[in-house]
């Protein structure tokens, strides 16, 4: 296995790291999330293959040969339904304080009151 899918992984990570470090936008920090969150599906991605391995699940299995990890792959969609969910969690807090403030910078907003 290669060291490339890990550096790919790592540099999402940081990159979506840096943009929700540094962002001022709630829009750009659900995007940032995001990002950081894709580099998780390459990391699982790369854990669970296997060098010339073949499907978990299939016909024509061949004895003896590698197969790939299934409880990866299961672990990477449950990962891709989390984001979703993440995503339209912060979408819906930015659209509700944007019509309640008028802005989605969170250093220009007021004070919240109940």
């Amino acid at each position: 296995m290669t060291v490339y899918p890990y550096v790919v992984s790592g540099v999402l990570f940081m990159a979506g790291l840096y943009g929700v470090v540094s962002s001022r936008n709630y829009i750009h920090a659900a995007v940032s999330l995001s990002v950081m969150q894709s580099a998780t599906y390459v990391a699982l991605v790369a854990m669970g293959s296997v060098r010339d391995g073949q499907p978990p699940i299939g016909q024509g299995a061949q004895p003896g040969k590698p197969m790939a990890d299934p409880i990866v792959q299961a672990l990477t969609l449950t990962d891709v339904v989390v984001s979703v969910v993440v995503l339209a969690l912060i979408l819906a807090l930015a659209q509700q304080s944007h019509r309640d403030t008028g802005t989605l910078d969170p250093d220009r907003q007021t004070s919240v009151h109940g």
